[in-house]
């Protein structure tokens, strides 16, 4: 007689596979909380959840509906006519942007070839003036030629650290903080002390100096003649190249620049060179001016 399979216990239930994860699946089981759930019963029992038992509540919630869908439909409808307007708006700006810019930059075209054309004139005239070598020399000084001839080449750079400061005090009547940084000052004293040592032209990263040009800063740029500079800052200095350079360093100046070397880490290199190459100035700017007459010749002759 065959063998009757045992039969399983209702009783006993296999263990459910998430049994070891019984905090999430009663997380699962109970997403809303049991005081949210009370409290939804308690206003179900009310007769005051859901939604609205009367007529005029009923078209209310229709009314306040019906009133947002139309500011949603209204606003779409705005935008949507709007955008092309203002893209077209937008592309009117740009274009005008374009055209008065362009228009700056033939502006500044005609400006440097008018300031190069004065410039050519007047060293024409100075050439032609009969005065010789005191034409020259004054051409020269004044900047309105090129020059060439030995000096001395400098070189000023911001230290590697800008932010670190130093101890001693160079830069305590100027007013600049204590930094690494070059300065204005720094740069005009440089300048200033050269020309007290002798030079006869100078120049800062190829910009010619001349009586009237200004050294300035506008924030942390070194402007020259409006022009601003980027480090490091190249001083040519023609003139007597070994004297120059002696008479500078035991100078006010360079001994300004060697504290700021030694406090500051600002880096500096002096040497002396064979031959140098200055470009003329941009333009010499002419601030007065007297013709002369058949009788201011007179007068000078007599008074001679």
């Amino acid at each position: 007689m065959p063998q009757q399979p045992p039969v399983r216990s209702t009783s006993q239930r296999p263990p459910r596979p998430d049994a070891s994860m019984s905090l999430l699946t009663n997380v699962m089981d109970h997403s809303l909380d049991e005081g949210y759930a009370e409290a939804a019963e308690r206003k179900q029992a009310d007769g005051s959840g859901g939604m609205p038992k009367t007529l005029r509540a009923k078209l209310g919630l229709a009314g306040g509906l019906v009133l947002a869908a139309l500011v949603v439909t209204v606003g779409a409808a705005q935008a949507r006519v709007a955008a092309p307007v203002v893209a077209k708006e937008r592309e009117e700006l740009i274009d005008r942007i374009d055209r008065e810019t362009e228009a700056a930059d033939k502006l500044k075209d005609g400006v440097d070839a008018l300031r190069d054309d004065v410039g050519a004139r007047q060293r024409e005239a100075l050439k032609h003036s009969g005065e010789g070598d005191r034409t020259e020399l004054v051409g020269i000084l004044a900047g309105a030629v090129a020059v060439h001839g030995p000096g001395v080449k400098l070189v000023v750079n911001d230290a590697k650290d800008t932010s670190a400061g130093g101890d001693g005090d160079a830069r305590s009547t100027s007013g600049f903080s204590d930094t690494g940084r070059v300065r204005d000052r720094d740069m005009q004293r440089v300048v200033n002390g050269l020309w007290e040592s002798g030079a006869e032209a100078v120049s800062i990263n190829g910009q010619r100096l001349t009586a009237l040009s200004a050294i300035r800063a506008a924030g942390d740029a070194i402007l020259v003649d409006n022009r601003p500079l980027v480090p490091p800052y190249t001083v040519l200095a023609v003139g007597d190249g070994r004297q120059l350079s002696s008479r500078f360093q035991d100078s006010a100046d360079g001994l300004y620049l060697q504290a700021l070397e030694k406090s500051y880490d600002i880096r500096t290199e002096l040497s002396v060179e064979d031959d140098l190459r200055l470009p003329a100035a941009p333009s010499v700017i002419v601030r007065t001016a007297q013709p002369i007459t058949e009788t201011t010749t007179a007068t000078e002759k007599g008074t001679s």
